[in-house]
């Protein structure tokens, strides 16, 4: 047991900086606040490709189980689990012996199955509990959080702020690498650290799946860049991607011959949610005629990518309509009100293999190593968006002439908001404020 109480848990994570590493980025202090019965370490590693979870575990367990227990501490759980898949045996071994001298702590196995690692599905592969559609993991006692964020909260709790992002840099690269780099880093010097550019090609910021893509290969690495992937322009993740809503919309109207394969394999919908993709896609074509209900269930959608990666024989994306069709709703302020209904009783069975998903984006050529690189990478100039979570934006506490260190903080949470503060990832001068973002330089004289 730590020294610290829950209240100086959640804090120190707070003062850290600390949001979740994958996904929105939800202030994680937040989450610790709150009571849970259970803390649910999420490395199943939801996205082809991506490996870096996996890679932390094995690196780093004692870190890992350390901010695990903090988390449990601080929530009141009395119950953890590491959710892994068979595969990441690397990773299983160097967790077991922390696991096996803990009766609170589990290791659970998932299938390997896209999408476990989604937080819904993996609560419930782990525990059979269902996140109510439009709810939260709270609503059912658990708390979910990935490996490299648990990793933060404990260092965190020795009170090191968040300051770096370890991601997989992989796809048509000439040296598929996982590597930890300061936060604010360009993208085209991380891909530098992989080999730099091959070819003509397209980048994707996150997984194949869920991932967006990348317009600007200055842009900076922020706090939650899930991984940087690598694919020919031509490729059909890449064409798909590049698609605008207007074009799919027309050949949803055109095409759509409502099978319903996007339904019968929707996540969501398998574990009980409403929602009914095709059924959106119908009701879009004729200018949103059906139940309320269903229409405002395009809110619960987790935009996972099944319904046009995988399950639409058309080429359509229901994904691409329901993220236009919230987008509508959240600017009228509508919620979604449904119940949670019944599994699938298919439903394990319907969950897309991983290898049949490689296969189906023909990303086998890219499939390749991507090995963990303990280097230390500083580059010249960092550029800290002051928006890296879901909520308000940092305050700049800095002015352009300052110097900073690493870890000092430069962006404060703006009062009563939800937000995360932010700290220099680079010593040097600041040499730009912005109300989008921190610029420090190695270079440059003190003001």
């Amino acid at each position: 047991m730590s020294k610290l109480t829950p209240q100086e848990i959640s804090e120190k994570v707070r003062e850290a900086g600390v949001v979740g590493a994958g996904g929105a980025g939800f202030p994680t202090h937040v989450k610790l606040s709150a009571q849970a019965e259970i803390v649910i370490v999420n490395a199943a590693e939801c996205e082809p490709l991506l490996k870096t979870d996996q890679q932390l575990a094995a690196r780093y367990p004692e870190e890992l189980i350390k901010g695990l227990t903090l988390a449990m501490e601080s929530t009141g759980a009395p119950k953890g689990i590491i959710a892994l898949k068979a595969k990441y045996k690397e990773a299983i071994i160097a967790l077991t012996p922390y696991v096996q001298t803990r009766d609170n702590l589990e290791i659970v196995i998932m299938p390997d199955i896209y999408p476990a690692g989604d937080e819904v599905i993996t609560i419930w592969l782990t525990t059979g509990r269902r996140v109510p559609p439009g709810g939260i993991p709270l609503n059912i006692g658990v708390v979910v959080n990935n490996v490299q964020t648990l990793i933060n909260v404990a260092k965190a709790a020795e009170g090191t702020p968040v300051t770096t992002r370890t991601l997989t840099v992989t796809g048509a690269v000439k040296n598929p690498i996982t590597v930890t780099v300061p936060i604010g880093t360009s993208i085209r010097d991380v891909l530098e650290l992989a080999g730099g550019e091959q070819g003509d090609l397209a980048y994707i910021n996150g997984g194949p799946m869920m991932g967006s893509l990348i317009s600007d290969l200055s842009a900076p690495v922020t706090k939650t860049t899930g991984g940087l992937i690598a694919l020919p322009k031509g490729h059909m993740l890449i064409e798909r991607k590049g698609m605008t809503v207007d074009s799919i919309l027309r050949i949803a109207k055109t095409v759509c011959e409502q099978c319903s394969f996007c339904t019968d394999l929707c996540p969501r919908h398998l574990i009980g949610h409403e929602l009914p993709p095709h059924k959106l896609i119908r009701a879009v074509n004729y200018q949103k005629v059906g139940d309320p209900s269903l229409v405002t269930s395009a809110l619960t959608c987790s935009e996972c990518g099944v319904c046009e990666a995988y399950a639409c024989p058309v080429g359509i994306s229901p994904l691409r309509v329901n993220i236009a069709l919230k987008a509508e709703l959240r600017a009228q302020g509508i919620k979604y009100q449904g119940e949670l209904g019944k599994v699938d009783p298919m439903a394990q069975h319907r969950l897309v293999p991983s290898a049949r998903l490689m296969d189906r984006l023909r990303l086998r050529p890219w499939y390749k190593e991507a090995p963990l690189s303990l280097d230390k990478y500083e580059p010249e100039e960092v550029s800290l968006k002051l928006q890296q979570h879901i909520g308000a934006a940092a305050v700049p506490v800095v002015q352009v002439g300052d110097r900073v260190r690493v870890g000092q903080l430069i962006g404060d949470i703006p009062e009563g908001a939800l937000g995360a503060k932010l700290h220099a990832s680079l010593e040097g001068t600041v040499t730009q404020v912005t109300p989008q973002a921190i610029t420090i330089g190695k270079g440059g004289a003190a003001k």
